[in-house]
């Protein structure tokens, strides 16, 4: 077969996760490798798409190759299938598969993002590789991508590919009408937006939570933002926590964003994501590298398009607001009822603003923070920045290494319980020596209370 690899890496021939493909190719010679560098000459192509056009047309079947960037794909290629949409070339019938390297932080919604995409092109689409960035340098690691690829092969021969999921929401656009403006309170609500259509449903949106909303409020229109382009992944600012563009991007965040007092994030769907815009400024908040700079920070969606049919976007925002923290005030749409939506919104944000109110994190944050404990860890002595602000936030005292107390009292606790006679003798001991902490802390209270 002739494979075309697009290669969404910013960093070109240097992506690690195009390495994969390089093993791929010498171990499988009966089957020829061309490479489309989508993410590292996407200035190009979005000028010229003829010769992008020429590769797809000519492949056989298709690998998306690239690294997991903050939940889902690098901007850039997001930006490059965006490209694909709009110039309409005819992929229908072929097959197409994806294989990333990552630390595996929410690699689970990157790929569900490409997957989408694929059904939108009509392409057939088997199940992708999610590989440690290291893995290829290991044995199993070289096995694991050989057996994938294997498999790939032998289910484009059989003809067995996944089948989308039948989207079951009928949208149906509601316009937000004008509010009356409330009393404002001085605070710092910034709402970040890419909406360059004041007719739109998204720019009605806005208009009426700013008037609902009893504080002030200011927009930040990325689309109008001097970007000079998405994250290289170049790690620049891993060390001096500056970014290698000078654009003033990094600047810009942490003084006219992340300074505010909330974050209203205002988008329209596109491609099952933000679209590549926002998804530029999400991937240059890197900057900031794996540091959680705004917990406690209450943040909101509006969102205009057919969110219910997104479980994918969905996730992405629960999952951006546990890892960072932040209670998740509400997502406004405007599919059913968006004045009663925003007028929610608007609230349950006073009422964090006013009580400081977080949720406790559930397995998306505890899980996500965990993989960046042990990877900043490990990664210390280059990122450093990072390591200084996990160190000072307390993030590696959950080590359960560190916990010896515990260690000792579970082999004490396993001991007693391997022994049938002393077992059948505890009773209800195991479950009231549990309790007693509970127990102490009520009779505090209770002898306070009188």
């Amino acid at each position: 077969m002739n494979i075309l690899v697009i290669n969404g890496s910013p960093k070109g021939k240097y992506s690690i996760t195009l390495q994969t493909i390089n093993y791929l190719e010498r171990r499988f010679k009966d089957h020829s490798f061309s490479v489309l560098n989508a993410g590292q000459t996407i200035r190009a192509i979005e000028k010229d798409f003829s010769k992008s056009r020429e590769m797809l047309l000519a492949a056989d079947a298709i690998i998306f190759s690239y690294p997991v960037y903050t939940f889902i794909a690098p901007c850039q290629l997001h930006r490059f299938i965006e490209l694909i949409k709009a110039d309409g070339v005819d992929l229908s019938g072929k097959f197409v598969t994806q294989i990333t390297t990552s630390k595996h932080f929410y690699d689970i919604t990157a790929h569900r993002y490409i997957e989408d995409n694929c059904y939108d092109l009509g392409l057939k689409y088997i199940k992708g590789l999610s590989a440690d960035m290291d893995d290829l340098l290991t044995e199993e690691g070289r096995e694991v991508a050989e057996k994938f690829f294997a498999h790939f092969l032998w289910s484009v021969e059989q003809g067995l590919y996944e089948s989308p999921v039948k989207r079951v929401s009928s949208y149906s656009q509601k316009a937000a009408t004008k509010a009356e403006s409330v009393e404002k309170e001085k605070r710092d609500v910034v709402i970040i937006t890419d909406n360059t259509d004041e007719g739109s449903s998204l720019a009605k949106m806005i208009e009426r939570f700013r008037a609902v909303l009893p504080y002030e409020t200011r927009v930040v229109n990325i689309a109008e933002y001097p970007f000079s382009g998405g994250c290289l992944g170049c790690f620049n600012c891993a060390v001096s926590a500056k970014c290698v563009y000078k654009d003033g991007f990094d600047e810009f965040l942490r003084n006219n964003i992340q300074k505010a007092d909330s974050i209203v994030y205002a988008f329209t769907v596109r491609d099952h994501s933000m679209g590549s815009r926002f998804k530029m400024y999400d991937d240059r908040n890197f900057c900031n590298g794996h540091r959680t700079v705004t917990v406690g920070m209450p943040i909101g969606y509006l969102v205009s398009g057919e969110l219910s049919s997104e479980e994918n976007l969905r996730n992405i925002i629960e999952a951006r607001a546990e890892v960072g923290h932040n209670f998740l005030a509400g997502v406004a749409t405007d599919e059913r009822d968006p004045d009663a939506e925003i007028d929610a919104l608007a609230l349950q944000l006073d009422y964090a603003l006013k009580n400081k109110y977080v949720h406790t994190q559930n397995f998306w944050g505890i899980g996500g923070m965990k993989i960046f404990r042990d990877l900043i860890y490990k990664m210390q002595g280059m990122m450093r920045a990072d390591h200084k602000f996990y160190k000072k936030g307390g993030y590696y005292k959950d080590f359960p290494q560190r916990d010896k107390a515990t260690i000792i009292k579970m082999y004490l606790v396993g001991f007693l319980l391997s022994n049938e006679k002393i077992r059948s003798k505890m009773g209800n001991a195991m479950n009231d020596g549990m309790l007693m902490p509970y127990k102490k802390m009520f009779d505090k209270m209770d002898k306070k209370s009188k």
